[in-house]
């Protein structure tokens, strides 16, 4: 299978910086693998980052452009070709674009353990559909997301706010409930989020 970056999907996301699913794409599961660019120079390319939740090792190759990056506070200029390693999940991480072009690919996984797809690519790739309002197509992508990781509390708190969007309510409050019970962090956040003022009143809601 062949593809060019440019023909892969391109998601820019709330953070200001375009994903490119180069794992859903190719549907690989032996690693994960995704580029990105920025929406202009001077933006994110990577987003600020570590790797705790996740204890992935990464590199980081530039394909296209030049990208300013910086680990745990130093800084490092690459251009097209060049690598930056973190071992370190804890190291915080993220990368500027210093050219418009600017395109990075990522890799990374945990040491000593099969692959898992992380939880995060379900939430990037419903962004288009949240955006649209689509959110049968936002849910669904949650639910394929949870049949591998049933008690990942992101997933459960992401998709009851799709539902709650969607008019699915009693989904919505039984996925937030779930979601608080496996990370109370949740209940604090959900108090805050604007798409579940349509259940915020309904009980059960998270105190």
């Amino acid at each position: 299978m062949i593809a060019h970056v440019d023909e892969l999907d391109s998601i820019e996301l709330p953070d200001g910086f375009v994903w490119r699913p180069v794992r859903r794409h190719f549907g690989i599961r032996a690693f994960g693998v995704n580029a990105y660019s920025a929406t202009a120079a001077g933006g994110p390319v990577v987003e600020e980052h570590t790797e705790l939740s996740n204890e992935h090792e990464e590199i980081y190759l530039v394909l296209r452009g030049r990208a300013l990056f910086t680990v745990d506070g130093n800084e490092h200029e690459l251009e097209p070709g060049q690598l930056v390693f973190v071992r370190d999940p804890s190291l915080r991480r993220g990368a500027v674009a210093l050219t418009d072009d600017t395109v990075v690919l990522a890799l990374g996984g945990k040491p000593g353990e099969p692959h898992r797809v992380s939880a995060w690519e379900a939430m990037f790739a419903a962004v288009p559909a949240a955006r649209r309002e689509r959110w049968d197509e936002a849910i669904r992508l949650h639910e394929e997301a949870l049949v591998e990781q049933p008690d990942h509390p992101a997933l459960l708190y992401n998709l009851a706010c799709m539902e709650a969007r969607g008019g699915k309510h009693v989904d919505a409050l039984l996925h937030l409930k779930r979601s608080v019970e496996l990370d109370p962090k949740w209940a604090a956040h959900a108090h805050a989020d604007s798409d579940f003022a349509a259940i915020r009143s309904e009980p059960g809601f998270p105190a």
